[in-house]
């Protein structure tokens, strides 16, 4: 193995530093914990939340439709629902058009739950923004999404 093969600590300290994955890795989970801390007295988690936010929609939303919004696998998806739909927050159902296909929705009590959650939301949404005052915030939303 060559000396180039090998990191160095300063290699680590340039992968810290100009790493946008490392940055949005751990960004992201400080972000969820704060929502997690937030939402849980709702008994919701920041994931399970942003799951619902989804499937607030007119229509009742494919299982593929909010695999691609969410940026989640099909399995990963169904087994997040698992829990939602034992709690009768949401329904899996038949896609009319195609039996073979399911369809999302959220239920009374999943819309409820959603609605009691936006003030909650908010609040941290609002805190998550003072701690990035002094940037862009909508160009850090506006790079996220295109990395997404």
């Amino acid at each position: 193995m060559s000396k180039k093969d090998n990191a160095s600590f300063e290699t680590t300290l340039h992968v810290y530093d100009h790493c946008l994955c490392f940055a949005a890795q751990r960004a992201a989970r400080a972000l969820a914990r704060r929502f997690d801390e937030a939402l849980a007295p709702l008994g919701l988690t920041s994931g399970q939340f942003s799951l619902l936010t989804s499937l607030n929609q007119p229509e009742p939303p494919s299982i593929g439709a909010v695999a691609a919004l969410l940026a989640m696998d099909r399995t990963t998806l169904t087994a997040n629902l698992k829990p939602l739909e034992r709690r009768g927050l949401v329904t899996i159902g038949i896609d009319p058009a195609d039996r073979r296909g399911r369809r999302l929705a959220l239920t009374k009590a999943g819309r409820k739950l959603l609605r009691s959650a936006m003030p909650t939301w908010r609040r941290t949404h609002a805190d998550a923004d003072r701690l990035v005052a002094g940037t862009d915030a909508g160009a850090l939303r506006a790079g996220l999404r295109a990395l997404a």
